[in-house]
């Protein structure tokens, strides 16, 4: 019985860890753009192509938990898309255009 227990609150745990990391990551994107808008890094139609990355990434985390079980490819998909939106993030703030 208190193998069970343990291993119920070990596995509820990391469930948790999971999402407040990527919470944390979707935080310091949003910081980052916002960093970027208030330093003028970012022009306007900059930080309106990164809002619509973000909104589409959680449209697809949405999408993946509809079911109820999020697949190891849609996962790597999410991943992927996060990936590419921190990389737009960087390559926007440093691409020498500066709002005046």
């Amino acid at each position: 019985m208190k193998l069970k227990l343990l291993a119920a609150t070990v596995i509820v745990m990391t469930l948790n860890l999971h999402t407040t990391e990527a919470q944390i990551r979707e935080g310091a994107q949003r910081h980052r753009i916002r960093e970027g808008v208030r330093s003028g890094e970012l022009t306007r139609s900059e930080t309106r192509d990164l809002a619509v990355r973000e909104r589409n990434t959680r449209r697809d985390v949405r999408m993946a938990k509809r079911d109820g079980v999020i697949t190891p490819r849609e996962r790597r998909e999410i991943r992927r898309d996060k990936r590419m939106t921190s990389r737009a993030i960087y390559r926007k703030k440093h691409n020498r255009r500066h709002r005046i």
